[in-house]
């Protein structure tokens, strides 16, 4: 599945930094706005200690981690969504992601410009959130100038999508963003359709310096209490650290480091799976002595949704599926050994497949 999430952010605030970090791709970085105006694509392994477990049990020719397609849009600024500083382009960029990470300064440094001359995270917040939801503004009027006349007519359906739509239009004037709008059912499939940037899932990164890693600071402190009462998620990075920590290539150095400045593991893991989770994604398994395998699915799919994953013909001829639990197979040590104590289940179509399973699928085309 190629899920991608978009890091956004104005420009200067360590974004490029962080898709380095993250990628080892070497995006150009410098102390100016437009530094970047191509979005950078890298696709990213997601960290998962189990693929690594069971690969030292099966002893496997192959190991395939799952991974998530990350790409580094330009800085955004005020205007953009009215095409200054190429922002259509941008924002057109954003629009073809399926998660946002916005990337927020949250450290002093005299030597890095901050392009409105100061560092205030909820006001660059702010910027950045104004222009998304005037992008999707202009949406929802297009979209209800063109239903309004079926409205007019007494067609019902019209009439309860134009009222659902009034209600996205007085949320985004409001300074707010859809994702915060409580839908029911049938209004969250008008939602969908509309594809809003600002109903993507966000997760908010504060880039601070190598002092704050661990507890944060004060303007931390300022975002939590600006996205309390959103449906998004805050992550704490300091992306100057890091770049130096991606530098160190001998394992126990690394650890080392990591152990100095109070870290138990880099902070890009953290973000890569935070990430994962905020594109509703989980993982199940595959092992076998040729390939220990981790594939994406959805939160919620079912035994043939995620065989279908692997090949379309074992969705279409699902029989059944042979479900071990991780915990199972890593305490008894063998597909065998789960055999014999009972542990190996056999399921049918509406099972519904739980993160860490590992999978055996019978088809037939």
């Amino acid at each position: 599945m190629a899920l991608k999430c978009g890091i956004v952010g104005l420009p200067n605030v360590g974004k490029s930094t962080l898709f380095n970090c993250l990628s080892n791709a070497k995006a150009q970085s410098a102390n100016f706005p437009f530094c970047t105006i191509e979005p950078n694509v890298g696709v990213i392994t997601v960290p998962d200690p189990r693929l690594n477990k069971l690969a030292d049990i099966v002893q496997p020719q192959n190991l395939v981690p799952t991974t998530v397609e990350i790409v580094d849009i330009a800085g955004l600024v005020k205007g953009a969504s009215k095409g200054e500083g190429l922002g259509n382009k941008f924002l057109g960029n954003i629009r073809e992601t399926d998660a946002i990470l916005h990337v927020l300064r949250c450290f002093d440094d005299g030597n890095i410009v901050h392009v409105d001359g100061s560092v205030n995270p909820v006001r660059d917040k702010e910027v950045i959130d104004i222009e998304l939801q005037l992008k999707d503004l202009e949406t929802v009027e297009g979209r209800m100038a063109k239903i309004a006349r079926a409205a007019k007519t007494g067609d019902k359906e019209a009439q309860k999508q134009l009222a659902f739509y009034t209600q996205i239009k007085e949320v985004l004037e409001s300074g707010k963003s859809a994702r915060t709008i409580e839908t029911e059912e049938s209004e969250q499939v008008i939602l969908d359709e509309l594809q809003l940037l600002t109903t993507k899932p966000i997760l908010y990164v504060c880039n601070v310096d190598e002092s704050s890693v661990v507890d944060g600071n004060q303007y931390v402190e300022a975002v939590r209490e600006a996205v309390k009462d959103e449906h998004a998620e805050i992550l704490v990075i300091g992306a100057g650290i890091e770049s130096e920590i991606q530098e160190l290539e001998d394992p126990e150095e690394r650890s080392m480091f990591l152990g100095d400045i109070g870290l138990d593991e880099p902070g890009v893991s953290k973000l890569i799976r935070q990430a994962y989770r905020l594109l509703d994604l989980q993982t199940y398994f595959t092992a076998g002595v040729k390939e220990v395998r981790a594939w994406t699915i959805k939160t919620g799919f079912r035994a043939p949704q995620a065989a279908g994953v692997i090949h379309t013909d074992f969705e279409k001829g699902f029989i059944r599926a042979e479900v071990i639990k991780y915990n199972d197979f890593v305490t008894l040590g063998s597909e065998q050994a789960v055999k014999e104590a009972g542990k190996l289940s056999v399921e049918g179509k509406e099972y519904v497949v739980q993160d860490g399973d590992i999978m055996h699928f019978r088809f037939n085309v």
